[in-house]
């Protein structure tokens, strides 16, 4: 959550996070597969229980940090602003089932987010998975190998290789009416080449910075 608060604090107007299901059907904000990496304990994150979760610590061995835990999406959704939109990820295959879905959405309704969420995944079959339980929900789809823009979902968060590699990229894309956000957690060494490529949008692991250079570049451009 220190994460997010910090994310906001520094002006995002949008926060992505990953998401899994427990073993009694939570909906956490968590990266990998287990708990092993980022805590202090062990285990397949659909294998524990909340509570299993909650005692453990999400330091990342920093002592100013030692009150962090595994997040609930809950907690996140609770947080946000009205005018910050939310950005998951699905990180399992337990989101092809509907079940997994529809506890997603229940989430989201109860935190009142749903309305300025979108879902993503490296996967298109979760995209569809999810698409089959909310259709008024949009879906984005993260792509490291596909050279060229694929037909369906709104928002493509391609590599930066693919759009080294196909300069039309974002061309194509816009024809269709899709958005594109360049999968670059550190743009801004990137971003006038983002700007000059015409990308919607570009995600960052340090908001301010990326803010603070954006405006430099927009200033530039008008003087």
């Amino acid at each position: 959550m220190a994460a997010f608060r910090r994310a906001l604090e520094d002006g995002s107007d949008l926060v992505e996070t990953d998401v899994r299901v427990t073993a009694d059907g939570a909906i956490v904000c968590i990266h990998d597969p287990t708990v092993d990496r980022t805590t202090d304990g062990t285990g397949r994150v659909e294998e524990l229980t909340v509570a299993e979760m909650e005692v453990l610590r999400a330091s990342g061995g920093r002592p100013e940090f030692d009150s962090e835990r595994v997040p609930l999406l809950e907690e996140l959704g609770s947080i946000l602003p009205e005018d910050v939109a939310l950005a998951v990820e699905l990180k399992s295959d337990q989101f092809l089932e509907a079940g997994a879905c529809r506890l997603l959405l229940d989430v989201l309704d109860r935190t009142g987010v749903r309305g300025r969420t979108i879902v993503l995944s490296f996967k298109l079959r979760r995209i569809k998975a999810f698409r089959a339980v909310a259709r008024d929900i949009p879906v984005g789809l993260v792509s490291l190998f596909r050279p060229c823009p694929p037909a369906e979902p709104l928002l493509l968060a391609p590599s930066l290789p693919l759009l080294v590699s196909n300069p039309l990229y974002v061309r194509f894309a816009h024809k269709r009416g899709q958005m594109v956000c360049p999968l670059d957690p550190n743009p801004d060494k990137r971003l006038e080449r983002y700007m000059r490529l015409g990308c919607d949008a570009v995600l960052t692991n340090d908001p301010a910075s990326t803010r603070s250079e954006l405006k430099r570049l927009r200033q530039l451009s008008r003087g």
